[in-house]
């Protein structure tokens, strides 16, 4: 993503995966000891993305709308199915687009290097 000078960059894989409609995934310092948190950005999927998966394969969209979230949870909960029991949700908003994801991510004070695919963090969802 070319978003100028200053602007930090995705790594390709991470992009790639994220025009596609896949869900990425950081942890966060959480807010206070006992807890974990994370941050995940899911992109939202269309009418277009239902119809190409019909068909057997993924659209990239480079104009994706993105749900941001940022959640804190019980750490001892984290690893059973029961994760959401004395979850919050610090932050959230939606972004349009890839050059508002990073400008939110800056906001939120993260980088998009940090970001990992779900099955490489702890993350609970």
């Amino acid at each position: 993503m070319t978003t100028g000078e200053s602007r930090p960059q995705w790594p390709t894989d991470k992009l790639t995966a994220l025009r596609l409609g896949r869900r990425l995934v950081t942890e966060v310092t959480a807010s206070r000891p006992g807890r974990r948190a994370f941050v995940d950005i899911r992109p939202l999927t269309t009418a277009a993305d239902a119809d190409a998966r019909r068909h057997g394969w993924n659209r990239s969209d480079r104009e994706r709308t993105f749900k941001l979230e940022h959640w804190d949870y019980d750490a001892d909960q984290i690893a059973g199915f029961d994760h959401d029991i004395n979850a919050s949700l610090v932050h959230a908003t939606t972004v349009i687009g890839e050059a508002q994801l990073v400008a939110a991510l800056e906001a939120w004070n993260l980088r998009p290097e940090q970001f990992l695919h779900p099955w490489q963090t702890d993350d609970p969802k």
